[in-house]
């Protein structure tokens, strides 16, 4: 049977009087590549942001291997290890080397020795191509090299799950591709992911599941067979339809 990761019941998140997440119920297991699809102002982000506790949840559960990540005694800061999260702005410090952004918070959070934080890093920046980089600061880098980046400072983390929000929406055309292609090694790897993205074709090629919001629910979670080919919400087919100009 398959591991679970993530467990979430009837998750709501409002900003004053509106509800942007309004129950959703979700099951995430090791391993696997969600990707959740949308329009904007779905819910997306902030679901994904709710999940690493960047936005208070209003009401519902969230477990994390069986823990409630609500509770006050949780360890959030040791939780943030496990769930790593990949922003649309990169979120690098820019007076640090690719090296140091990739060592800091080994040290700081995990307590890593200066030369167990270099090694780890130096591995995951080799993993997703920016080893001939390490001495860089981000300000020479192009968009598509500094999400490369920040996904090795996740990894660099050891974290079992990563939390990709819109990772190619920042960047020029041609530096999606090479940023996808680092995200599709991943998952092939075996990592578990949840990506918010508007990249169709990543979302039908590389996920195990595709999950379609629509005004702070999920209107429909299948393979992406289904979703792509044979969805059976009415909304599915309407944006599908908007977004890849076809009928579905």
């Amino acid at each position: 049977m398959a591991e679970t990761i993530f467990e979430i019941k009837k998750l709501v998140k409002n900003f004053g009087a509106n509800e942007v997440l309004k129950g959703i119920d979700l099951t995430v297991t090791k391993g696997e590549v969600v990707s959740i699809i949308g329009a904007s102002g779905s819910g997306k982000s902030t679901f994904l942001r709710c999940l690493n506790l960047l936005e208070q949840p209003t009401d519902g559960e969230i477990l994390y291997r069986g823990n409630s990540i609500l509770d006050a005694k949780f360890d959030v800061r040791s939780y943030r290890t496990k769930v790593g999260m990949v922003f649309q702005q990169f979120n690098l410090f820019n007076n640090m080397s690719v090296l140091k952004n990739c060592m800091i918070a080994q040290q700081t959070v995990l307590k890593r020795s200066k030369e167990e934080a270099t090694e780890n890093a130096l591995k995951y920046l080799d993993k997703v191509g920016m080893s001939a980089y390490v001495n860089a600061k981000p300000k020479q880098l192009s968009g598509g090299q500094k999400q490369r980046v920040a996904i090795a400072r996740s990894l660099a983390m050891d974290c079992e799950v990563i939390l990709f929000d819109e990772p190619t929406s920042a960047l020029d055309p041609e530096m999606v591709g090479e940023v996808l292609l680092v995200m599709k090694d991943l998952a092939e790897s075996g990592l578990t992911m949840l990506v918010v993205t508007h990249e169709m074709q990543f979302a039908k090629d590389v996920s195990s599941r595709v999950i379609f919001m629509d005004g702070g629910v999920v209107a429909e979670d299948d393979v992406p067979e289904v979703i792509f080919n044979s969805p059976t919400n009415p909304r599915t087919k309407e944006f599908l339809f908007r977004v890849l100009n076809k009928d579905i």
